[in-house]
């Protein structure tokens, strides 16, 4: 399988990409964008959370451990002496860290459920659900960073599955096929378990409206269209013609252009 800075190269890479798109489209706030981008790299890294040596698990699960000690500790901040706090705090940050990840990885095994679409889906679901209840996003953004969720997920599994191929012996390791599946057949308990919590996590997912209706915009496939490349094959503003650049009608850069904000799901002028 593929070593965990190709993950996080590659990974960092494709949300980059996707990122710019993001960017170039304007349907996002900026200061949105970094958090978005964020869940991306993580979802390349994230299907090794099942493999207890490494980085990936290890990072996971010390962020998980900071992220609901500081949830534990605003929830009862005015509940509790200071004293209490810094138990609740620190039981929490261990429990999670320590506690958790033991028993995470006695029940779950690598290149299992986890290393499946079925995952994918959950995961996406959960982090829209953690970007709209939690971090107080909107819809469209929250189902963004699911997007982006997803894409680094499959980015990993594929990566994995391709790592199973022997290029230069001609051969197919013992490997190939357990990295992108849809789900864990060998284990259909671990696999029922996996869609019931797929499904539960659709119940907290805000709505997909504005999402849907911003990324189905013609405006928006238009303009990233004639923003493709440079006009009049300019690149980088150095141009052999001494023509004036004029920018096409419609274009997201001309003064009548239209952009869908996936913060509102309206059609805005530009």
């Amino acid at each position: 399988m593929a070593n965990f800075p190709t993950h996080i190269a590659v990974g960092t890479i494709v949300s980059g990409a996707l990122a710019t798109l993001t960017l170039a489209a304007d349907v996002v706030a900026p200061e949105n964008l970094v958090a978005i981008t964020m869940a991306g790299v993580l979802g390349s890294v994230l299907p090794d959370i099942d493999l207890q040596s490494s980085r990936a698990s290890r990072i996971m699960f010390g962020g998980l451990a900071v992220f609901f000690s500081f949830c534990v500790l605003f929830a009862f901040a005015e509940k509790f002496s200071i004293a209490e706090l810094w138990i609740l705090w620190l039981g929490t940050l261990i429990f999670v860290r320590y506690v958790l990840h033991e028993i995470f990885h006695r029940i779950s095994i690598h290149r299992g459920v986890w290393h499946s679409i079925l995952a994918a889906v959950f995961v996406s679901g959960a982090t829209a659900a953690v970007f709209y209840h939690v971090f107080g996003r909107h819809e469209g953004v929250a189902w963004l960073a699911a997007g982006f969720m997803f894409i680094g997920y499959l980015v990993h599994l594929t990566l994995d599955e391709i790592y199973s191929v022997d290029v230069m012996d001609r051969r197919l390791k013992a490997s190939f096929g357990t990295a992108l599946k849809w789900i864990d057949e060998k284990r259909p308990s671990h696999t029922a378990a996996m869609a019931v919590a797929a499904i539960a996590v659709m119940f907290v997912t805000p709505s997909t409206k504005t999402f849907v209706d911003g990324i189905t915009s013609q405006n928006l496939w238009v303009g990233l269209n004639q923003r493709f490349l440079p006009d009049d094959n300019t690149w980088f503003g150095i141009s052999t013609s001494p023509k004036k650049l004029v920018a096409a009608p419609g274009s997201i850069n001309s003064g009548d252009s239209e952009s869908t904000d996936i913060t509102t799901g309206s059609v805005q002028q530009q």
